[in-house]
């Protein structure tokens, strides 16, 4: 099947796809930020550049796409009719390199919270968030060792 797009068209297109600083990842900031919760972005020095990390809490935040990182059995992850070996490759990759990358965090000793785009729709943003900062304070009444 060939694409809908010409080369140049899907090209542009796919060149507006950002990786950092995307609409439900500033949603989760500002809202975490209103509740008064300080972090860092997209640390280099952590596995996977966590999009949100909250040192105090010793808490990683990752805004996952739903369909770069192949959440499975969400509507919004669907396999392209072209190129589809490519893209599974890709998806594929991507989904492998996230468990390594939360497995390394957590084994560092990282909490790790993973928010799925399909999360932040407007039927379920409130509660996903409110989940966010409730597990936040829950984390915040743990002793310090």
């Amino acid at each position: 099947m060939a694409d809908v797009h010409s080369k140049e068209t899907r090209s542009y297109n796919m060149s507006r796809i950002k990786s950092k600083n995307t609409k439900p990842e500033i949603f989760v900031r500002k809202f975490l930020h209103t509740n008064g919760f300080r972090y860092r972005l997209h640390v280099k020095d952590l596995p996977g550049k966590p999009d949100i990390v909250l040192p105090k809490y010793k808490t990683v935040i990752f805004v996952n796409g739903c369909f770069w990182h192949g959440h499975d059995q969400c509507r919004y992850y669907v396999i392209p009719k072209t190129k589809t070996e490519w893209w599974l490759s890709k998806i594929n990759g991507n989904k492998a390199k996230d468990i390594i990358n939360v497995n390394s965090l957590k084994k560092a000793g990282w909490r790790v919270i993973v928010v799925w785009e399909c999360e932040l729709k407007p039927k379920t943003i409130k509660a996903t968030l409110q989940t966010i900062v409730e597990t936040m304070y829950d984390l915040s009444k743990i002793p310090k060792l």
